[in-house]
């Protein structure tokens, strides 16, 4: 377990290290002294304590970004500042922790969220046992299995399925409604020639989905649904 703790001064990270070294001693400790050095990391924390108030870019600009490439860290806020309280629901914060605070708080926080993570590893490894993320296709001559999480979009062209996944383009035989009844809630079929993943989602307009990579139509039929079922995502998500 890889615990985080971004803040500009070195006394708060050297005392809230020390307070979790006593607390739980096996975790890895990583330290960084601003968001940008955060940023440019390329570990990725299971908890991240972040200060708000930071020279350069702050706490709020670092989460923002952040979540843009790293959906699943726990993220704890701990801040003298109380104003941004609800911004931080923007970006799906576990707990805004604000300084001063009591020993006894601070480790029930730090509890609330390692119990988080130790649920996330659980559900996830439910999730691959029973194969709930895995889809099996045969393209070229032969079956190959694709992470379902792994594709950003689906399209068809041609009489066949086009799966446009973070590393390649896979083209198959077979019909978009069973690849969208095997996707589940993380999908959705904006419009008969696309099927989308929410993950993947940059931002959307009423007639186009602009993804990581790609981009899909939305039928005007679709996008009041679309819409309501992207916030539900959302919503799952920051529960998770």
């Amino acid at each position: 377990m890889k615990i985080a703790i971004c803040d500009d001064e070195k006394e708060i990270r050297d005392m809230l290290a020390e307070k979790i070294e006593r607390l739980y001693p096996e975790a890895a400790l990583l330290l960084y002294q601003s968001g940008e050095e955060l940023l440019l990391t390329d570990t990725e924390p299971d908890i991240l304590l972040l200060d708000i108030q930071m020279s350069g870019k702050n706490g709020m600009e670092t989460a923002r970004e952040l979540r843009r490439k790293n959906k699943k860290t726990i993220l704890i806020f701990v801040t003298a500042l109380e104003d941004f309280v609800f911004q931080a629901f923007d970006v799906g914060a576990f707990h805004y922790l604000v300084k001063p605070f009591e020993d006894n708080k601070f480790a029930e926080v730090l509890e609330n969220a390692i119990k988080e993570y130790e649920d996330r590893k659980s559900r996830k490894a439910d999730d691959s046992d029973q194969g709930k993320n895995k889809l099996m296709i045969m393209t070229g001559g032969k079956h190959i299995t694709v992470d379902l999480e792994e594709i950003i979009y689906a399209e068809v062209f041609d009489r066949k399925v086009i799966l446009h996944t973070i590393h390649e383009d896979i083209e198959y035989y077979g019909k978009m409604k069973e690849l969208e009844e095997k996707a589940g809630d993380e999908f959705f079929r904006t419009h008969r020639s696309y099927l989308v993943n929410f993950g993947f989602i940059r931002k959307y307009d009423a007639t186009t989905v602009y993804l990581k990579k790609g981009q899909a139509l939305i039928s005007k039929q679709n996008y009041g649904e679309f819409v309501k079922s992207y916030l539900r995502y959302n919503q799952r998500k920051w529960r998770r």
